[in-house]
């Protein structure tokens, strides 16, 4: 992050000075374990912990903070900011660094891929622009402002994931942040317990659109496109996909076992073969979303086909792990109905014609409330007509998908578990050579759990 003065500070925020200190700030913290020098603390009120009760301890190695409950002694040679609410004041800081500098800003938000997307796009835009990311999933009301504090001036791109669980938050974030150029990689039934219904959830995707440029979507998602129809969008559209017609187009798609291989066509630009390290057709419609926004950007056909080609999949999202002669397919960060449902289809595409048997472990999917019962048993439904061998269910909700796949005569071999500790000590009794595994489960699952049992038995 550029220097920022407490002059700055208070400008931004619009809070009062009650401590002075002659020190600019070279990075903002709400953590009082890491908080360095010449740092300022943000004391955040969250659901179970309450920052200022840390204030003590990030002053002892900080330079300053922002309080919004007055101190009953002011500390000595430190800056004390108090304001009306330090959340709305940190994301306010974050949008005055973020209008201090006229560069393209890439917002991304989706039901699936979203984490993919934007590594993808960092990895294509690094090819001739320096880009700022925000780092793992840091991608809410808080993480976001955080990524964008580390702003620097040579920074000349910046690359934003945007996560959501309820209407009005992808709002707020654009707020922030101001995007020129959105992507929308798709509108699944992520969160649709919290949203209540899929128009509901659509429609909080959308509020990405507000004041962009450029919007990037996917015209192969029928739910999304019918919603960009519906909606009043005056900046330009630039869609990407595989079966509809689309300004930028994967064919000749070939499932290698690196990965997948497909032609990418840029129109006028033309064409060229790329070669993803990356196994699933859901990461040909990843690599497209991140080479159309990046062609927009003035990024070369050349250069987006060099970064894609050395792409390398993110931990725990479809990595594929072999030894000893069992595949392992570790797609344990996340799950819901939509994704849920790709990677066993792909589970199945990589599993067949291997000798070996095709295993699917899998975990609850969470936050669907009164979707989650009929979510689940579609997946016993679906496990059963995709030709999988054994199926691994671990939590309660799975088990309604284990009633549901002994409902037709095509059920796999079944056996459940209360959670990914009880199934990982058995998992070893269940697994054979030549195996290809699935692992994919709710982030609160731990179904890495299972990884782990099994590389500590092999």
């Amino acid at each position: 992050m550029a220097n920022l003065t407490i002059e700055e500070i208070i400008e931004a925020t619009g809070g009062e000075l009650l401590s002075d200190s002659s020190v600019d700030f070279s990075g903002v913290s709400i953590d009082s374990r890491s908080i360095s020098d010449n740092e300022i603390f943000f004391a955040i009120r969250g659901e179970k912990f309450d920052g200022h009760e840390f204030l003590n301890n990030a002053l002892l190695q900080g330079s300053g903070a922002v309080v919004d409950i007055r101190p009953e002694k002011l500390p000595e040679g430190k800056a004390i900011v108090c304001v009306e609410d330090t959340l709305k004041s940190l994301q306010d800081l974050a949008h005055f660094i973020r209008m201090r500098r006229s560069i393209p800003v890439i917002a991304i938000t989706g039901s699936n891929g979203k984490t993919t997307v934007k590594e993808m796009i960092h990895a294509v835009l690094s090819k001739r622009f320096r880009t700022l990311k925000n780092q793992g999933n840091l991608n809410n009301h808080i993480g976001l402002p955080l990524s964008l504090m580390k702003l620097e001036p040579e920074d000349e791109m910046i690359v934003l994931e945007m996560g959501m669980n309820h209407s009005g938050e992808i709002k707020r974030l654009c707020e922030i942040a101001v995007p020129s150029h959105g992507v929308i990689t798709n509108v699944g039934t992520a969160h649709i317990g919290e949203l209540g219904s899929y128009k509901t959830l659509r429609a909080a995707k959308l509020e990405i659109l507000g004041e962009l440029g450029v919007a990037v979507v996917n015209t192969d998602d029928d739910r999304l496109m019918q919603g960009i129809r519906e909606v009043s969008f005056k900046g330009q559209i630039i869609t990407f996909g595989i079966e509809n017609e689309s300004h930028v187009r994967a064919s000749e798609i070939r499932a290698t076992e690196n990965g997948t291989d497909f032609t990418l066509e840029l129109g006028n630009a033309g064409s060229i073969p790329i070669n993803l390290n990356v196994h699933g057709l859901f990461n040909v419609y990843n690599a497209l979303a991140a080479a159309t926004v990046s062609f927009s950007l003035g990024v070369t056909i050349d250069e987006i086909k060099a970064a894609l080609d050395g792409y390398s999949a993110f931990p725990m999202r479809f990595e594929v792990i072999k030894e000893n002669g069992i595949t392992m397919i570790n797609d344990s960060y996340n799950a819901n109905p939509t994704s849920m449902a790709e990677s066993i289809k792909e589970l199945v595409r990589m599993g067949s014609g291997t000798g070996g048997r095709v295993v699917a472990a899998l975990g609850d999917m969470k936050e669907l409330r009164d979707f989650s019962e009929e979510a689940h048993r579609e997946i016993g439904r679906l496990l059963s007509e995709a030709d999988v061998d054994v199926f691994v269910a671990v939590g309660e909700m799975m088990g309604l998908a284990v009633e549901e796949s002994m409902k037709t005569g095509m059920t796999p071999e079944v056996f459940s578990f209360r959670d990914a500790d009880e199934a990982g000590k058995e998992i070893m009794n269940i697994l054979k050579q030549g195996d290809t595994l699935l692992i994919k489960g709710s982030r609160s699952m731990l179904m890495e759990k299972i990884i782990r049992s099994i590389r500590n038995v092999i």
